[in-house]
């Protein structure tokens, strides 16, 4: 089976199968036509489509392996993973560049809101690390050419930062109605409260300097669980390490927050884990879970000579503990896309 996914479908079907294994959620015929897949990419099986390039350009049509076009689609992460876990249920592939993850987990949540499934399972993945994805990104001087010093080279709200650094990976989470986890006992880890999307429409690669459309996305991710300004107690920021990524979201941060900004924790794990694109949403998801879980802030690392330009309390180097009961996750990509994750604490006694 491995040999007909591209890597992008390999790595969902792992994360899947590690997200439903903790989860504790068995599938049977009784289930799996209540459970769905929202499962997204940012680009797809590039890997794939480059190897039936060469193989025509150098060997002509009949080497063209049969399994190119399924392999490369962008839904395929998707059909993998419901035809590998016999998941009957709502199922899609989310494309939104380097905001499809969160819309997946958003999305997803959607669906059992309105109750077209009683469980999702909802992520991103990503296998572009091909040379001319990164040649690609490198003319668009979008990522960094620290290349003698490549730990050090994810630098978000940096003064000297230049670029991100290309990662890989997926990243898979478990979502289910009050209802549908508390009737199976299920370990509940967080809520998800709130979500919006929004799009800036303004530029293909570049968000708005005031950060307008990510800030509406935030307030409107605040609306929808219910919560004020004053009770989001860190922000996983998008943070890519970019020059104009950083400034525009510190922007609109202020915006949405006021004063308040400068005492609400933010940070950037892409510090740590490089952009995983279209997977970077979910996984971010995931730390700030963990955040929840754990009442602990992850750092931005690399942070080292601050920029006035970015003047937030960007949780620099170090980890350090708090009391977290609601987490705002960002993730914004290409075509203007936004989109604003709310997850919260669960109440103690599971009732909502």
């Amino acid at each position: 089976d491995a040999r007909r996914m591209d890597r992008f479908t390999q790595f969902a079907v792992v994360a899947v199968g590690e997200a439903l294994s903790d989860s504790g959620l068995e599938i049977d015929d009784g289930n799996r036509g209540r459970v769905g897949v929202i499962l997204g990419t940012g680009i797809g099986g590039i890997g794939t489509l480059l190897k039936g390039a060469e193989a025509l350009a150098e060997r002509g049509p009949h080497w063209v392996s049969p399994f190119l076009i399924p392999m490369m689609l962008p839904d395929t992460g998707a059909g993998q993973v419901a035809i590998h876990f016999g998941l009957r249920g709502p199922n899609m592939a989310v494309v939104t560049a380097c905001a499809t993850g969160a819309n997946a987990i958003g999305e997803a949540s959607e669906m059992i809101r309105r109750g077209a499934a009683d469980a999702m399972v909802a992520g991103g993945s990503e296998a572009a690390i091909v040379p001319v994805a990164l040649a690609g990104f490198n003319v668009m001087d979008a990522i960094s050419t620290r290349n003698d010093d490549p730990q050090r080279a994810s630098r978000p709200f940096d003064r000297d930062r230049d670029g991100f650094v290309l990662g890989e990976g997926a990243a898979a989470l478990i979502l289910e109605s009050w209802d549908h986890a508390r009737s199976r006992g299920a370990r509940i880890l967080a809520e998800v409260a709130g979500y919006a999307s929004t799009n800036d429409a303004y530029h293909m690669s570049a968000p708005l300097e005031d950060g307008a459309g990510a800030s509406d996305c935030m307030r409107l991710a605040l609306a929808d669980a219910g919560l004020a300004p004053t009770e989001i107690d860190y922000i996983n920021a998008h943070g890519t390490s970019t020059r104009l990524n950083d400034v525009s979201e510190t922007s609109a941060i202020k915006a949405v927050f006021g004063e308040q900004a400068y005492n609400i924790p933010v940070s950037s794990t892409k510090s740590m884990t490089g952009h995983l694109l279209g997977a970077a949403g979910a996984v971010e998801a995931i730390f700030s879970i963990l955040a929840l879980r754990h009442g602990m802030l992850p750092p931005t690392i690399n942070y080292e000579a601050p920029d006035p330009a970015c003047d937030l309390d960007y949780v620099p180097n170090h980890s350090r503990p708090a009391k977290i009961r609601h987490v705002l996750s960002n993730s914004f990509g290409f075509g203007g896309h936004n989109a604003s994750l709310i997850l919260s604490e669960p109440p103690p006694n599971g009732d909502r």
